[in-house]
């Protein structure tokens, strides 16, 4: 079908909920991607961070078909190896000596989160000890729950009322950590990378005081790793450049490499809290999705792949930079998670510029092109979109 057939159809059958771009996509090879009407883009967007390993990868592609012929989902009433061998690589590549929940997405990794750190102080407390902190300029999801936690007012609408017990608290700012964390905190719940609220690291002694705090009060310092997660920063997890060691680590996006799943890592602080009955989802860890996340964990979690991670990263970085536009103000965040910094509301423009002229980008908080290539995206495919770049900015 042609792009006006297929948005025709789209318009009568798919709700309207996202600002989509006038592109239809219909395949792809390594970083590059085709549309509908054969039109070539660099893609620097993977899904929102998804398609780590990129497309027609062949790895993923034996790794699902050889599950498919076997069995694509079972009951959790029952065990299956590729679900124990994913858990056994996160547990093993994170050295949390911990357990891992299975779910499907971000956010429903991050509400198995919350409820694991209100169980795990109700037991040790009782009741009225449920209050989780998160940082201004957050994002932890869309479902009422998730949406509560993320701490950005242009969220908070419609949806009325509102999981009750949070609070949010400045980033890279303990003293107004340490007034929000009162006796009622049952948890701090951070993104090391704020990717939503413009793609914005956290300073490390901000971490590291926050962490402390944790231990002081005994509050399960829990990590929201959706996005950093899975070799996006040039390490597994963000938080192992940060020295730290969460009680709670959650993921999803690049752990399927393009099949939904996400997980709940508790470290040995809390990893017996969840008990049979207290919490549970169909789909999660469903032999499938754990085929391909067993592919993404052996080739990402890679030494020797992490570091040319990072080394992409400062590539496509300095040539950002290297541009010497008036129009950039800089290139914030890590790994290959990247934000090109602008005049404030003109990121839209540049993101659907770069489109325009076959480059795939988003956007971040108000003034950040975010930038989240494919893994495996090659020096060539970098440099066609910064000569992209060169013209658009």
């Amino acid at each position: 079908m042609t792009y006006n057939e297929l948005k025709n159809e789209e318009n009568k059958y798919v709700m309207n909920t996202y600002g989509r771009c006038p592109i239809a996509l219909d395949h792809g090879k390594g970083a590059t991607l085709w549309d509908v009407e054969g039109k070539k883009y660099i893609d620097l967007a993977s899904g929102i961070g998804v398609n780590c390993m990129g497309y027609d990868n062949q790895i993923l592609i034996d790794a699902i078909t050889q599950q498919a012929h076997k069995i694509m989902h079972a009951s959790n009433l029952f065990t299956t190896e590729p679900m124990v061998q994913v858990a056994k690589k996160l547990v093993e590549k994170t050295h949390l000596n911990g357990k891992v929940f299975f779910a499907n997405s971000g956010a429903e990794s991050n509400e198995g989160a919350i409820k694991l750190a209100r169980k795990y102080s109700f037991d040790k407390y009782g009741e009225g000890r449920y209050k989780i902190v998160t940082l201004v300029n957050s994002f932890h999801g869309r479902t009422v729950t998730t949406l509560k936690a993320t701490g950005q007012d242009r969220f908070h609408n419609y949806f009325f009322p509102f999981t009750e017990g949070f609070d949010y608290a400045v980033a890279n700012d303990i003293d107004d950590v340490r007034r929000k964390a009162d006796d009622m905190t049952c948890a701090i719940m951070m993104e090391l990378v704020q990717g939503e609220g413009g793609v914005l690291p956290l300073e490390q002694e901000f971490v590291k005081q926050v962490e402390a705090l944790c231990r002081e009060k005994d509050m399960l310092l829990i990590i929201d790793e959706v996005q950093t997660g899975i070799g996006r920063t040039g390490s597994l997890f963000a938080f192992q450049q940060y020295g730290i060691r969460p009680d709670v680590v959650t993921m999803a996006k690049g752990l399927g490499g393009g099949v939904p799943i996400g997980a709940v890592l508790a470290a040995d602080t809390c990893c017996n809290v969840l008990t049979p009955g207290t919490h549970a989802t169909t789909f999660g860890g469903t032999p499938l999705v754990c085929a391909s996340a067993n592919a993404v964990l052996d080739h990402v979690g890679d030494p020797k792949f992490l570091h040319e991670v990072k080394e992409k990263g400062e590539y496509l970085k300095n040539g950002i930079l290297a541009l010497g536009k008036d129009s950039i103000h800089g290139v914030r965040g890590m790994g290959l998670m990247l934000g090109i910094i602008v005049d404030e509301g003109k990121h839209s423009a540049f993101a659907n510029k770069l489109i325009e002229n076959g480059v795939l980008a988003i956007t971040a908080g108000k003034n950040a092109v975010r930038l989240l290539p494919p893994l495996i995206i090659s020096k060539e495919e970098m440099d066609e979109a910064l000569a992209v770049m060169a013209k658009v900015f």
